[in-house]
């Protein structure tokens, strides 16, 4: 009796590593953030009796100041995001612990601090010097129309931002976890961080005023950190609905179409595909929208740390985007080629190697393989995103200078 218990228990472990891998990571996280909770208790309080500073700094004209008399502003500013990262870590919690497509959310804070912690020194030459590294210092600067427009606009976006963090929460608090949720939280954390930016730099460290240029820099800075939580949280059921029934139906047609080019024989109904000896249904798993969201959300990540220009940035996104629409074709394109040849039963089959065991089923393999694939070519595009002529051309010129040896 308890070898047979035994036995069963090593098979549930073997059988599910990432499992066990989501919930040590969700045991951690959890840990984390209830001491980080703990810790914001007592700031958030101070941000709370700060907050109207927040919109003075902007209705009223700019003066002299030291970093003393702008520090408690700062300090509110920055509790207010912390605490409303939190809690949006906290929300996004239970998606990431229960849908395995979400099951990448648990880097999220992590990949998040360390853009900022990567940044810091861009950040802080923005507040204490008014520009970035290496760029000249800037003249006297006037108040302009569109500079005032746009403090006013950044004002309305925190403004909605907290309405709709509040709307959010509440429905959170009365229904649970529901998608509208906790994309509402999640797209007014984005919207209370890059508009506190904004209304923030407004001044640098000693008073003098921020060129309207180097503040919409700085919070360019903030993009990633504060936008990348919309991936990580689910879609309204009905659009999440119809991206994957979109994708599901073209995957399937694009497998049948290409078993029937290459001469196999196999009839299509729906999203099921009838072999000779079985058959294979195209499930939501093979839509390829886990694949999707996880590459999109690595695009995202290498696009912020290792390219410098925006429309590199967007480029890198859609090659993550193509590559995961394009290898989870070809694992799709496997599978039923697999399954034609063992049987429609063989892709559900465990594959079992000499030193390391059980690895999971031949499905479930081949999902983590086309990720792994994705994000090492999207490192492999990384040099040539990179790339500069001027580079090559200082090479060319390095080569022509070195002295020759006389015959």
């Amino acid at each position: 009796m308890d070898s047979s218990i035994k036995r069963a228990w090593d098979n549930r472990v073997l059988k599910s590593p990432r499992r066990w891998l989501i919930q040590g990571l969700k045991n951690a996280f959890s840990g984390l953030l209830w001491c980080l909770s703990v810790a914001n208790l007592c700031i958030s309080f101070c941000a709370i009796i700060q907050v109207s500073r927040l919109f003075n700094s902007v209705t009223k004209p700019i003066k002299s100041q030291n970093f003393k008399d702008i520090l408690p502003e700062q300090i509110a500013a920055f509790s207010l995001i912390v605490g409303f990262a939190l809690y949006t870590a906290w929300d996004q919690m239970y998606w990431w612990g229960n849908r395995e497509d979400y099951s990448f959310g648990y880097l999220v804070p992590l990949f998040a601090g360390y853009v900022i912690f990567d940044r810091w020194p861009v950040i802080r030459s923005y507040l204490f010097a008014g520009h970035a590294p290496g760029q000249p210092a800037p003249v006297q600067v006037e108040r302009s129309a569109l500079t005032s427009l746009l403090e006013w606009v950044a004002v309305a976006v925190f403004a909605a931002s907290v309405c709709l963090f509040t709307i959010g929460a509440l429905l959170r608090a009365a229904t649970g976890p529901q998608n509208p949720a906790s994309l509402a939280i999640a797209a007014s954390l984005a919207g209370l961080a890059l508009s506190a930016v904004f209304i923030f730099s407004k001044q640098r460290a000693d008073g003098q005023a921020m060129p309207l240029k180097h503040r919409l820099a700085l919070t360019a800075l903030f993009l990633f950190p504060a936008l990348i939580w919309m991936i990580s949280a689910p879609m309204v059921s009905v659009a999440e609905t119809q991206i994957r029934v979109f994708l599901l139906t073209k995957v399937t047609i694009a497998v049948f179409s290409s078993f029937d080019f290459l001469g196999y024989e196999l009839e299509r109904e729906g999203n099921v595909l009838i072999l000779p000896e079985g058959q294979v249904g195209v499930e939501e798993a093979c839509s390829g929208i886990r694949s999707l969201t996880a590459c999109l959300f690595a695009g995202s990540f290498l696009a912020s740390v290792y390219l410098d220009r925006f429309w590199k940035k967007i480029l890198l996104v859609g090659a993550a985007m193509f590559f995961a629409v394009l290898t989870n074709l070809i694992r799709s394109i496997f599978l039923t080629l697999w399954a034609y040849y063992h049987g429609s039963q063989a892709i559900d089959e465990h594959w079992v190697l000499p030193l390391i065991g059980d690895i999971g089923t031949v499905h479930d393999v081949t999902g983590m393989a086309i990720l792994v694939v994705t994000c090492i070519g999207l490192i492999g595009l990384l040099p040539i995103f990179n790339y500069k002529l001027k580079d090559f051309e200082e090479d060319e010129d390095w080569n022509q200078s070195e002295p020759t040896d006389p015959a």
